[in-house]
Formats: C-alpha cells, structure tokens, sequence
C-alpha cells in the first residue's frame, strides 16, 4: 500500500523559508512521478513543484519559479519542497501526491495522495 507522509509545514513571516518533506513508507507499484500541489480556501487545488523520478526532469508553476526547490532522496523514498522567499498569496494546504507515468498537472490525474500540511505566510 501507498502511504504518502508530509512534514515541515508552519507559519512564516513574509520572506521567509520552509522545508516540506514527504516520504513514502511503502509502494505496490513504481511510481513515476512525485510532487507537491496545494489548495488555498476557495481555489481549486493546483499543482506546484513536480519531478520525474528516475533522473527525470522538474517542473515548477510560474507563482513559485526561482523561489521553490524541488529534490528526491531516493535512498530515503522522500521527496523534499525548500520554499524560499514565502509570500502571503502562497498561504495554503500543501499536499504531496504520487503518480505511476508521465507527470500531470491537472490534480484528478494524480494516483496517491499525502493528508496534506499547513503553510501559513503572513505579512
């Protein structure tokens, strides 16, 4: 069984920084791509930082480019988010979320999910 264990979330001034980490305690199946997207209140839940596993490229939404680090540690099966440069418009539960395939985007693709991790940026 997938589970998908996220950590590090918190509350922040405005330019500060956070680590999140999600680690995979155990698989069934291979999993091809691995992420974070989050949902802030009233908005749909969007993706932020994902990599395709294996050596495989990163990819990043625009809001957060040149701010967040996506990383894996494949000894470990932990996938780390390192979020610089926080701003109040990136307030939202963050989740981490697993895929057998090609990265996607669009939330309704993604196979596994983590319960999710507060991060709260004030201004």
């Amino acid at each position: 069984q997938m589970q998908l264990v996220e950590s590090g979330g918190g509350s922040v001034q405005d330019g500060g920084s956070l680590r999140l980490s999600c680690a995979d305690s155990g698989y069934t199946i291979r999993t091809d791509c691995l992420g974070w997207f989050r949902q802030a209140p009233g908005k749909q839940r969007e993706g932020v930082a994902l990599i395709q596993t294996g050596g495989g490229s990163k990819y990043y939404s625009d809001s957060v480019k040149g701010r967040f680090t996506i990383s894996q540690d494949n000894a470990k099966n932990t996938v780390y988010l390192q979020m610089n440069s926080l701003k109040p418009e990136d307030t939202a539960m963050y989740f981490c979320a697993a895929r057998s395939g090609s990265c996607q985007w669009d939330w309704w693709a993604i196979d596994y999910w983590g319960q999710g991790t507060q991060v709260t940026v004030s201004s």
